[in-house]
Formats: C-alpha cells, structure tokens, sequence
C-alpha cells in the first residue's frame, strides 16, 4: 500500500488523496508518538524526517495534506538560491540544503530540483550584489559576475536594457514544491512515521510542559514533545503571542504560455531569474514541465486569511506583471495566461524565519515565519528543529529567535 502510495503522490496525485490514505487509524488519548509535528508543510515534513532519522517516533499531523493548495508550501515551483546579500546564514542553509533536495529528487519518479541556474540582475553594482559576491567567495560557491554584455549573449530572450550587471548562480534552479512534500511525506510514512489528517485547536492556555493537543472533533493527543509549523496558521493556534508578529500577505502569482514550438524558455536554455529594480523586484520561472513561464511580483500584498481570503487572481495584478513582462521578455509580448495562482507568504517583521520554544511551553517548538524565501531552506530548517528537540545544549541561531520578532513591519530579508 505505501509503495502505491509513493508511486501515486510522486506523480502528482490530488493532496487529499494523500491525506486521506495515509490517516492512521483512530489513536487512543495517549499516542506512542515521542514528537507530534503539526502542520505538514515543508518546515513540517523535513523536521519530521529528521527527527524519524535520529530514531524517534513521530506523529506528523494536518488539518488538510501535505502541500496542500492554500498551504505556502502548496502550489507548483519554488526558487533555491543562495544570493542573499549579507545575509550568509541563509546562504548556508540554502546551500547545505541543496545536496538533500537532490537526493530526494533522484528517489522520486519525475524529478523534484531542476537545475536550471538562478540570474539575479540589477541597473548598477549595488550593495546587495557586493555582500552577495563576498559571502560566495568566502563560502566558495560557482556563482559568476556578469556584466551587461555577458548576460545578453548568454540569456538573449531577456531584454537587459537599464541593466549593468548579475550575478548567476549555475547549480541552483527551481523545486517542484506540493510534489516535493507529497514525496518526502509518503517516504516518512514508509519509513514507518504515522500521519494524521485532524485539525488541532489551540493549545491550553497555561504555563509548564504541555501535556496534550486536542482536534476538532474533540479527540486528545498526547506526547512528550510537539512542533508546530503550521505556516499563515500560526497567529491562529497561538494569538496572544503571535498575532501582531506574523503577517500572512496575499501573493498573486502568473503562468504564461510561450509561443507553440518556442524552446528559448525551457530549463537548460532559461534560467530561474530576478529583476532587482531600485528594490522593486520581481521574480520567474523557466516552463517547468510545460506548464508556462512563472513570473511574479515580489512586492508584500494586502493581509492575507489562509481559510476565507479570496483566491482569485486580479486584473490589477495582471496588467501589472504584464506590463513587466513586455519590456523585459520581448519574445513573450501578447503571451497568454495558461494559469493563475493566490498564495500567501507568512512574514515576520523582517523577514527572518522562527524556529523557537514557547517561552511558556519548554516542549512545544514553534517553527514558521517562511517570509516567502523560507521553501529552500526545509532541509536545514528541519535538522535545526530537530537538534534543539534532541539536545538540550544545541547552538541557537538568535535570528530565529521568538525574541528578535517584532510587531511592525520593516523588511530586510531578500
């Protein structure tokens, strides 16, 4: 059954399906669960296998499926990239990561990583660019400058017009993101991990360890440890202590079709790309697996509510990227719209993620905050997560800290 499973989810089967299938069956009020993870996003699914690699006994629980649609890990692609400015930690993470997403690639049936190199470009060498250069050089990472001329040989579907200079990053690309989940969650079962499909209301208010959760339909859960990386759902489970320090925003997101016999745009020939303009950015996507060229605005949306926001796709932000589209992708004026996408990221304040206790609960690890870069990292974010459950004295990244939160937003991750 679970190797019919893997094969299914691996080929994109529907997330319910998932869910649904790999429901244990109904648990006593004490599970033999060490860790429950809540939420099965791609925080939740990478902590959780490491967590099952380390030996212990997992319970991986979500109210829908794992990557499911208004999940931010749902949807079909995500960047990997490690140009973040002085950002290093990130760059890290993003790299330390990449080896794991290749692998769970090369376990799957249709691949999971394309390599399709990532360009990022900007009008003149700003500082970002420069502290990106340092920290790749220091880490000693391929990644290439180039000039105006350099990239207009190498990328000629690209009008480079107000542009001097990008950097390219030639072993990073795109991650198919709900099959990712999907995969590594029926690997996890398969391993012998149990998943649960409930909805968890929000724990007890209290102080001291945290003996219990409880799903909507009133059944108890008990463990001696709980993670909960439940994404735009976190202000939700926990208010009072993350309400005014995570900002779901609503992200608008366009699919257009190339021309019919039109290669330029595949992976290979296009690469992953981002248009830094005066700090304007937008962002694309080669036609991954035919299903359009990706391009994006990266400017934070109106707040967004994970379960009653609407998810239609508006004219305003169409034109928007359209408009961008003509100018900077000559060969793709008049492109149709072959699919649209409403997604969420979740934000801290400044875009840095959370993994962290709860400062009242000793054994409840709150992880989330993906701000919308966080996808790539899951590897790393997992085995972080996992070596603060298993040691008491593991290091601590103070910018993941609860603490270094605020309540105003004020972006500074990129």
């Amino acid at each position: 059954m679970v190797a019919e499973l893997t094969r299914r989810d691996t080929l994109g089967a529907g997330v319910a399906t998932l869910g649904c299938a790999l429901g244990a069956p109904a648990l006593s009020q004490r599970s033999t669960a060490d860790v429950i993870v809540v939420g099965a996003g791609v925080f939740g699914v990478w902590t959780a296998h490491a967590l099952q690699a380390a030996g212990r006994r997992v319970m991986l629980v979500d109210a829908w499926a794992p990557g499911h649609v208004r999940a931010s890990s749902g949807g079909e692609s995500r960047m990997t990239r490690g140009s973040y400015g002085a950002d290093e930690v990130y760059t890290r993470m993003a790299w330390d990561s990449l080896a794991e997403w290749r692998a769970l690639s090369a376990r799957a049936e249709l691949p999971l990583f394309h390599r399709s190199g990532v360009l990022f470009f900007f009008p003149r060498m700003e500082e970002y660019a420069v502290k990106t250069m340092e920290v790749h050089r220091r880490l000693k990472l391929p990644t290439e400058l180039l000039d105006n001329k350099a990239m207009a040989r190498r990328f000629p579907q690209i009008d480079f017009t107000g542009v001097e200079i990008g950097l390219y990053e030639p072993e990073f690309g795109a991650l198919m993101a709900r099959r990712s989940v999907e995969t590594l969650a029926a690997e996890f079962v398969a391993a012998g991990g149990a998943y649960r499909r409930a909805a968890i209301a929000p724990p007890d208010a209290g102080t001291g360890l945290l003996a219990r959760i409880t799903t909507s339909a009133g059944e108890t859960l008990e463990a001696p440890h709980f993670v909960f990386a439940c994404g735009p759902w976190l202000p939700r489970l926990f208010p009072d202590l993350l309400g005014t320090r995570i900002f779901p925003t609503r992200q608008e997101v366009f699919f257009f079709a190339p021309p019919a016999g039109e290669d330029r745009f595949t992976v290979g020939r296009f690469p992953n790309w981002a248009d830094f303009n005066e700090g304007d950015i937008f962002y694309g996507f080669p036609d991954l697996e035919g299903r359009g060229i990706k391009i994006a605005h990266d400017r934070h949306g109106p707040r967004m509510d994970p379960d009653g926001g609407d998810r239609i796709p508006s004219a305003a932000a169409l034109a928007n990227v359209r408009t961008f589209l003509e100018r900077r992708f000559p060969a793709l004026r008049g492109a149709p719209v072959s699919e649209a996408r409403v997604c969420q990221y979740e934000n801290s304040a400044n875009g840095d993620l959370l993994i962290d206790f709860h400062p009242d609960r000793p054994n409840l690890l709150l992880v989330g905050a993906g701000s919308g870069h966080g996808f790539k990292h899951g590897p790393a974010v997992g085995r972080h997560a996992a070596s603060l459950l298993l040691h008491e004295h593991a290091p601590r990244e103070p910018r993941f800290s609860l603490a270094s939160k605020g309540d105003h937003k004020a972006r500074a991750v990129h």
